[in-house]
């Protein structure tokens, strides 16, 4: 009654509530069978958040389950010395009256027998045991209906004693079978035991990869979070400044509004004026009197009041006024340093001025005046022979290096041409094989070969599914974070494949161009740096 409390309050899962099968742990501690807290976890899986099922502690994120190597070896031991639950049904030969179960099988008599009848039994050496059977022929040779006593080494077969002294086995090298299962159990558990750490080395990877996905799961929510925040502020400072070139284009308006609606009058008024004396003048042109035209009133000069007039009209708004989009136009003109003031927390790569080292480039490799340009040539250069010239391939470095940060470059590519480009270690070889640029731990590379893509690292080559559709391409550079990328300029930009890696020493450019036959000529391939 212990033993059975024991395992109840020890080894029974809270879920099954059966013995553990394969026990996994949880953050707070609680174990269960991994099938059963897997199933559990799948049902929380679109609520959002995960909880145990024991003390109810949440997650957001799926909890990582961790083997529970200790509780795994002592269910596993307990369920080996308890002794069988179930009846066998398999009875006693001799207890005919009754069915009583059976303890033991007996080989020789091919019978079986319950503890009464056991102790009445022979015990003569011809008569072997077992645990209870009905399938006693199993237990034979099929050729001579003897029990099968020996394991043949050389055939990996039970034989019985006819067998092994005058049978097709005779001469052969024999074990008894208790020493051979000995030796098979002992083999077993060793493969056992390497299955067991394989098993355990890829729950560890699993554990990893379940580490990285929530990783970049949270730094995806992240940049989320970073992006919404910048556009919501960029936003706001754009209403802003809406709200105050609107406010200013309102001012100016009513101000010349007011402004023209003075002159309005002003001009109604003169013309009021100016149309009483017309008619005064008409009037008076009339008529045939002369003394009443000399007697009449003089009109003034109207010459002299049409040039005070215009002196005065000059001065005034005209053409409907105008606005004053100066000012306006210097508001607008803040917006780019608004922009650029944002709290921008997102780190956005740099281009790299790059620039060729013509002291690495190999004497086949033409190197423009500029140092943008590395093209093939047929015709060998003269230059000086340095530790840092590449003496066999047709490589080049650039002259910069990174050893820190995040940048870009560009570069375009002669069409349907050969090359290499990338990033590598200044301490590659420049002599040999292991100056191939991709096939070694210091470099990593794009190759293009026939309008083939590969991407290559030490002994690792991945051929990528795309083919040319742009000649322009893109290599980013994240030190700190150990990613370097590989972009097709297309529309839209294309990514290629991302390399992963802790970088131990600077990086620089590094570019290959293959010369290349057209019949029985050589065509000049070249790589530029372009600008981005």
């Amino acid at each position: 009654m212990a033993s059975a409390d024991v395992r109840k309050d020890l080894l029974d899962c809270s879920i099954c509530l059966n013995i553990y099968t394969d026990p996994v742990t949880l953050r707070c501690g609680h174990n269960f069978c991994r099938d059963c807290i897997d199933q559990v976890l799948d049902t929380q899986e679109g609520s959002g958040v995960y909880s145990c099922p024991e003390c109810r502690a949440e997650s957001v994120e799926r909890p990582v389950l961790v083997r529970n190597i200790t509780l795994c070896n002592i269910a596993e031991s307990f369920l080996f010395t308890q002794p069988g639950q179930e009846d066998t049904g398999i009875f006693c030969t001799y207890c005919v009256d009754s069915s009583v179960a059976a303890v033991k099988s007996c080989l020789h008599c091919e019978a079986s027998m319950c503890d009464k009848h056991l102790r009445a039994h022979s015990k003569a050496l011809e008569h072997v045991l077992t645990e209870p059977t009905t399938s006693m022929e199993n237990k034979k040779c099929s050729v001579h209906k003897k029990i099968l006593e020996y394991f043949c080494i050389k055939d990996s077969a039970c034989v019985c004693v006819s067998c092994r002294l005058a049978g097709e086995h005779r001469g052969h090298q024999v074990e008894m079978l208790d020493e051979a299962s000995e030796k098979k159990k002992k083999r077993l558990r060793n493969v056992l035991q390497e299955l067991i750490t394989m098993r355990d080395e890829i729950e560890e990877r699993v554990r990893n990869v379940q580490e990285r996905k929530s990783k970049v799961h949270r730094r995806a929510d992240e940049v989320a979070e970073e992006v919404s925040a910048l556009f919501t502020e960029i936003r706001r400072q754009l209403e802003d400044l809406e709200k105050r070139v609107l406010s200013e284009v309102s001012r100016q308006k009513d101000e010349l509004s007011l402004s023209i609606s003075d002159l309005l009058q002003q001009l109604e008024l003169k013309k009021d004026e100016l149309s009483m004396k017309i008619h005064h003048i008409e009037e008076l042109c009339k008529m045939t009197d002369p003394l009443t035209v000399l007697q009449g009133p003089d009109m003034g000069d109207a010459e002299e009041g049409d040039n005070e007039d215009r002196k005065r009209h000059d001065k005034q708004p005209h053409d409907g006024g105008h606005l004053e989009l100066g000012l306006i136009l210097q508001t607008l003109h803040t917006l780019f340093y608004m922009m650029r003031g944002a709290k921008i927390r997102i780190y956005i790569p740099k281009p790299a001025d790059m620039f060729l080292d013509v002291n690495t480039a190999h004497n086949n490799l033409h190197i423009s005046d500029d140092r943008k340009t590395a093209a093939w040539s047929d015709i060998m250069k003269k230059r000086p022979e340095t530790p840092k010239r590449f003496q066999r391939l047709f490589n080049v470095l650039s002259s910069s290096s990174f050893s820190s940060g995040r940048y870009y470059w560009d570069v375009e590519c002669r069409e349907a041409s050969n090359w290499k480009i990338g990033m590598c270690y200044p301490s590659i070889e420049r002599k040999g094989d292991q100056s191939r640029f991709g096939e070694n731990n210091k470099s990593w590379c794009l190759q293009r070969a026939e309008n083939l893509f590969v991407v290559l690292h030490g002994s690792k080559v991945f051929q990528l599914p795309h083919k040319s559709s742009s000649n322009r391409f893109r290599i980013s550079l994240d030190y700190e974070g150990g990613q370097l990328s590989f972009y097709q300029l297309s529309e839209p930009i294309r990514h290629l494949h991302t390399f992963t890696a802790t970088f131990t020493e600077p990086l620089h450019a590094a570019i290959s161009v293959y010369c290349r036959m057209r019949g029985e000529v050589y065509v000049n391939n070249w790589v530029r740096i372009v600008e981005s």
